[in-house]
């Protein structure tokens, strides 16, 4: 099969945010013994490392700007998003949260409309409302209530416009031909070292005890191997592939895998409205993707 097929970024963009469901069942067992910030330092580090046995040899950038565009994916779509996600539930409603991050699409396809001046159809925006429709039900589930709480929410919104802005400046990197690993490599790079202040703010404490444990270890090692290593770099390919805009449509599907595996995994409650939210979604991610 051809490698640079479309079918190839879809397959991979699945790929990934299956992956990408299942860790917040993953971090939520963790933060039984971690901070947030712990967790997110180790995953990305087991990555990093990984992707050096993967591909052991250096990257040559050929300029400043794409150093730039490296540095600005590492720290947005990594650090900062992240940490924004993390504060926002401190400060707001999951539900919102939730929500305001599912815009990352949406953000995507504006950001792509105004710098690579990429035509936003009626149809991404049909299948943006009824997928976002269908996150609310989602996150609904019978008791929904959206209350605003204006720092929280603007920390969600500020976490779903880092995603889009990583998505556009990994897209403007790979067009140099660098290979798909390379380029995560040297995202988690920026990533790790944009992280390091952040721990030290955040207080990060060394525990050995919880680190060592059977589960941690199994936990981390998912979080870092297949949500960050491998997973980053199919999303990258198929950033390449698809766009950012077509690429970043699948993100909707996030709620969806992490609502059927909390009722497997975690005995959450699976209600008709989170059924119906599920078909909404689908329904908006196939709309969106009509040509």
């Amino acid at each position: 099969m051809n490698t640079n097929h479309p079918f190839v970024g879809h397959a991979l963009a699945l790929f990934s945010v299956f992956a990408w469901g299942t860790t917040f069942i993953a971090t939520k067992l963790l933060l039984e013994v971690f901070e947030p910030v712990d967790i997110l330092f180790y995953r990305f580090l087991i990555g990093y490392v990984m992707l050096w046995i993967l591909y052991p040899h250096p990257l040559h950038v050929s300029g400043k700007r794409e150093e730039l565009l490296f540095f600005v994916s590492g720290a947005s779509g990594v650090t900062i998003y992240f940490l924004c996600e993390n504060f926002a539930l401190t400060y707001t409603y999951a539900s919102n949260v939730s929500i305001l991050v599912a815009t990352a699409p949406f953000l995507t396809g504006l950001l792509s409309h105004f710098i690579t001046k990429e035509k936003l159809r009626r149809a991404f925006l049909a299948g943006f409302l009824l997928s976002m429709a269908g996150i609310v039900l989602i996150t609904a589930n019978g008791t929904f209530a959206l209350k605003l709480n204006p720092l929280g929410d603007l920390l969600a919104l500020g976490a779903s416009l880092c995603w889009a802005v990583y998505s556009l400046t990994t897209v403007m990197v790979q067009k140099s031909g660098y290979s798909s690993i390379a380029v995560t490599r040297r995202i988690f790079f920026y990533g790790l070292i944009t992280m390091l202040p952040a721990m030290l703010f955040c207080g990060y404490e060394w525990k050995p005890d919880a680190l060592f444990l059977p589960s941690s270890i199994g936990l981390l090692l998912f979080l870092g191997l297949i949500a960050s290593g491998l997973c980053y770099i199919t999303w990258n390919k198929a950033l390449d592939l698809l766009g950012a805009v077509h690429a970043s449509v699948y993100i909707y599907l996030v709620p969806v895998v992490t609502l059927v595996f909390s009722f497997f995994i975690l005995d959450e409650r699976l209600t008709t409205m989170s059924l119906a939210g599920c078909v909404l979604i689908l329904a908006g991610l196939f709309l969106s993707e009509r040509k």
